[in-house]
């Protein structure tokens, strides 16, 4: 039996005609493949639509054999997938079911227009979001007591999380294993991904590319070294070095290659090695700060606080092995 299997979640994607498969696909990626390394099946998940057969987007294929809405009754999160055609609306008994599920307190997850079948429910009033910044003007025309944010790749507002652009999906579905699991659990999967593991929710979403290879760029070996001595006493200025750029021209080309600064970059890393230390070790708050690289206890939380809405305290009681 999965060491898992006490505490696995029902998740369940509601697939509508002319959903993206892309984002089918990382969501089943991520979260239901089973992963026998980190102990099998991390959630049991379940495709389902209004009816037995469901046309993807352009018509590309169909789905067929998926379950009924019914299987939203039993979910713990609730996917909805992009769907181009946002100006279509949804059938009234899909909405029903999206709403009764709400009610019944299910996790929500809209990735990328999917925050617009949200939205039609009923269930995001008063809620923060992010989706394409392509789509956010008729978001906000359309549904004005939902506060949009089309600058990041991810927002996580509690039981309500949407992810911006299509690669965005892979994004929010790995900040969901960390946030259930763990974020060893959530570095297992992304490395078994070849997926940049350190893409916060905060990044911008005008994102060039993702983490460079080597032969892309120089700043390559300079992250490599970074992340290898992050909990040490290392500067951006440091980094700078390695990477034989001026401090200046490493902003840009942290901008320009990571959508992200520098030091955001490097607090994300030693935050990700604070969150093991807590899951792995008995160590105390003040010395997780200290050979995480924060260096204060007050530091640790409120950049703990920022990633996971977590105190230090809570975060061990809930992910410690």
């Amino acid at each position: 039996m999965s060491q898992h299997s006490s505490q696995r979640r029902t998740v369940v994607a509601l697939i509508d005609v002319g959903s993206n498969p892309f984002e089918v696909a990382c969501l089943t990626e991520v979260l239901g493949i089973d992963r026998p390394e980190i102990g099998g099946l991390l959630y049991d998940v379940r495709l389902c639509a209004r009816g037995p057969t469901v046309t993807m987007r352009q018509g590309l294929f169909a789905m067929t054999g998926v379950a009924s809405l019914s299987a939203l009754q039993h979910a713990d999160t609730v996917i909805v997938p992009n769907r181009p055609d946002t100006a279509a609306p949804h059938h009234p008994d899909v909405l029903r079911a999206i709403a009764r599920a709400h009610d019944r307190g299910s996790r929500m997850i809209g990735m990328c227009t999917g925050a617009f079948t949200l939205a039609e429910a009923g269930v995001l009033n008063g809620r923060r979001v992010t989706m394409h910044w392509q789509w956010a003007e008729e978001f906000r025309a359309r549904y004005p007591h939902v506060c949009v944010d089309d600058a990041v790749l991810f927002v996580d507002d509690g039981d309500v999380l949407t992810s911006a652009g299509s690669a965005a999906a892979l994004d929010l579905a790995l900040h969901v294993v960390r946030r259930d699991h763990g974020a060893e659990i959530g570095a297992a999967v992304a490395r078994r991904l070849v997926f940049p593991g350190h893409r916060p929710g905060g990044q911008r979403q005008f994102i060039e590319r993702p983490i460079p290879t080597e032969a892309e760029s120089p700043l390559t070996a300079a992250l490599r070294w970074a992340e290898h001595h992050a909990t040490g006493p290392i500067s951006v200025a440091d980094i700078a070095a390695r990477a034989a750029m001026s401090p200046a021209t490493l902003h840009r080309r942290f901008r320009a290659e990571l959508g992200c600064t520098p030091i955001q970059w490097l607090t994300t890393v030693r935050v990700e090695h604070a969150r093991r230390l807590l899951e792995r070790t008995d160590l105390s708050v003040d010395q997780v700060a200290d050979q995480s690289g924060l260096g204060t206890a007050a530091n640790l939380r409120n950049r703990l606080a920022e990633h996971t809405g977590l105190t230090p305290t809570a975060y061990r009681r809930t992910f410690a092995a």
